[in-house]
């Protein structure tokens, strides 16, 4: 298939449309004149170069130059300096996440109510109200539940803790 039309810039087409009844050659710019000391010296290229020296390498490729700036190439997650992530955990309920806890009983005789937790590596821990955890603590413990009080950690926040409620689950008998 062929073009059926072609692309001229405006000044072309108005330079080269001669006026009606008239048939004058376009007018064309008189060429510009240069002395020799305005000329530019011309720039060598590598297969121009003197014999017995080695072709000039060529331009280093571009490279990113941060002078203080972040580098956009970095990837913003996972830094900081989260303690959680940063050390070692340490050994039992301590170091172990609320999120992380799957609650697998509750006990409640007459010394108290304790509850049965297991941890993400599969090992089982008992809780008391008041213990620890990495992320918050242990508030109360309920006949089908345990109310946890996390920490949170966000500055922006104004709430600085948040109850966590983890249930036992309801087996369904049919």
């Amino acid at each position: 298939m062929t073009a059926l039309f072609s692309i001229v810039p405006i000044a072309g087409l108005l330079a080269a449309a001669p006026a009606a009844g008239t048939q004058t050659p376009p007018a064309q710019p008189p060429p510009a004149q240069t002395t020799p000391a305005q000329t530019p010296p011309a720039a060598k290229s590598p297969a121009e170069a003197p014999p017995g020296q080695p072709p000039a390498p060529p331009p280093p490729a571009f490279t990113y130059n941060p002078e203080g700036r972040r580098d956009p190439f970095i990837s913003l997650l996972g830094r900081g300096s989260d303690p959680r992530t940063t050390v070692t955990r340490p050994a039992g309920v301590p170091g172990i996440l609320i999120n992380e806890v799957s609650l697998k009983g509750i006990v409640i005789d007459t010394k108290g109510s304790y509850a049965v937790i297991q941890g993400p590596d599969g090992k089982t821990h008992m809780i008391r109200p008041g213990d620890k955890l990495l992320d918050g603590s242990v508030k109360s413990i309920q006949s089908d539940a345990v109310v946890f009080s996390q920490d949170v950690n966000d500055p922006l926040s104004l709430v600085k803790q948040k109850e966590i409620r983890k249930t036992l689950r309801q087996e369904t008998r049919g």
